[in-house]
């Protein structure tokens, strides 16, 4: 499937991926479980990349993010070698959680695409946070146009 001109606008964040032999199964193609290892290290990077370093929020503040719903389809396979750019794109952001979009992409040809709902918490207890103003402001769908 290859995106639709509109959907193949520039993402609001991109992080490189490589195939290697562990990350297939069987059948030579990329598990499917490990887009979502793919996913968050995309999402990592973006937190970085917005100046939100995620062990210094822990040390700071408690808080730390944990992944609450994903919803993911699956398009087409990834192989050994591929070259893979995985997208991540805020959508919504709530008093204590964001929601992103996510996609792997060869080329301009959609592989992979998901919905993943991120919850702030405390780290001692897990219960849910207001995201810090200055962690919301970075993270905003608004911020990242």
């Amino acid at each position: 499937m290859t995106l639709p001109a509109e959907a193949a606008a520039a993402p609001a964040f991109t992080w490189p991926v490589r195939i290697y032999w562990e990350d297939t199964d069987a059948g030579g193609i990329v598990f499917y479980a490990n887009y979502l290892k793919f996913f968050e290290r995309a999402r990592t990077e973006w937190l970085r990349a917005a100046g939100v370093e995620q062990q210094l929020l822990r040390e700071q503040t408690g808080l730390i993010f944990v992944v609450a719903e994903t919803s993911l389809r699956y398009a087409q396979p990834a192989r050994l070698d591929d070259q893979l750019t995985i997208t991540v794109e805020p959508e919504a952001a709530g008093r204590a959680s964001l929601v992103v979009r996510q996609r792997a992409l060869r080329g301009d040809t959609l592989l992979v695409e998901g919905e993943i709902r991120i919850g702030c918490v405390r780290a001692h207890d897990l219960k849910p946070q207001r995201l810090p103003e200055a962690v919301a402001a970075a993270l905003s769908p608004a911020s990242q146009a």
